[in-house]
């Protein structure tokens, strides 16, 4: 599914040429929380130009050991994407997840500068929502390369102690040049309409910003949809501290469906929280 997604949205650049498809929203949201047995509060907040924007806090079984920040990838709705983070609250984890411009029942539309500017804002609510407890932010796909800019650019920087980046491309120009050189209708036209894409916010020169804040990446070498070189880019590219997980058997922002996956991710995240 999320293959055909993103080979509509880069097959539509014959004719737009346009950043903002990227992003594939969806306004119905399937399910909630309180469907899969999670205890959680509505979040409504605004953006810095007023728009509206919808989440869900998911509070941590007992005593939070530290909250998450999540930015979801480029289909559908925090409906669907909440599969990746369900299992952190009964890990002890706070969990905010929203939805950008023009997704779910956030308001707006979709425009790559605005959703930069809805991080920074979801991030202060973050802020506000973990009640001191320490900060990780986690993107996946789309969401991590949102995820390392708004980060790297953030005024609430003291407040996050890692950003984990799962599936990120490294930037929005090449990896648009990339999956047009993969059909024969945009093979010759790969390079003019990667050109039309604008490449202000690639996470490959922002990422660079993110010390002394931990980084880590996690890329599956069977990723179908976002090649592993990208992780390798962002890596070579970032400065200390930082991490780098290749995984095997895995595919596109799936890796976390396994327990062993789980519980190294709350592993790494222990070693980040600690004073």
């Amino acid at each position: 599914m999320r293959v055909r997604h993103l080979v509509i949205a880069l097959l539509t650049l014959l004719q737009s040429g346009c950043t903002n498809q990227f992003f594939i929203p969806m306004q119905q949201l399937v399910r909630t929380p309180a469907d899969i047995g999670l205890t959680y509060k509505d979040i409504i907040f605004e953006s810095s130009d007023g728009t509206p924007l919808h989440g869900w806090f998911l509070p941590a079984r007992g005593k939070p050991r530290g909250s998450i920040l999540f930015l979801h990838g480029n289909a559908e709705n925090i409906s669907t994407h909440i599969g990746s983070v369900h299992w952190l609250p009964a890990a002890g984890y706070n969990v905010f997840l929203f939805d950008y411009r023009g997704y779910g029942k956030s308001g707006g539309d979709i425009e790559l500068d605005g959703i930069i500017d809805d991080a920074e804002a979801a991030l202060g609510k973050a802020v506000e929502l973990a009640d001191s407890t320490a900060i990780i932010v986690y993107g996946q796909s789309v969401g991590a390369a949102i995820a390392t800019y708004a980060v790297a650019h953030s005024q609430h920087r003291n407040s996050i102690k890692a950003l984990i980046i799962e599936s990120s491309f490294s930037s929005y120009r090449d990896i648009a040049r990339e999956k047009l050189s993969q059909f024969w209708l945009t093979w010759l036209l790969q390079y003019p309409l990667s050109w039309t894409i604008s490449d202000q916010y690639k996470p490959i020169n922002a990422i660079q910003k993110i010390p002394p804040i931990s980084s880590l990446l996690i890329y599956s070498n069977e990723d179908a949809i976002i090649p592993p070189h990208h992780g390798q880019r962002l890596y070579d590219a970032a400065k200390q501290p930082k991490q780098l997980w290749k995984i095997e058997n895995g595919r596109h922002i799936s890796i976390f469906a396994r327990p062993e996956q789980q519980q190294r991710l709350l592993d790494y995240i222990d070693t980040v929280i600690k004073p």
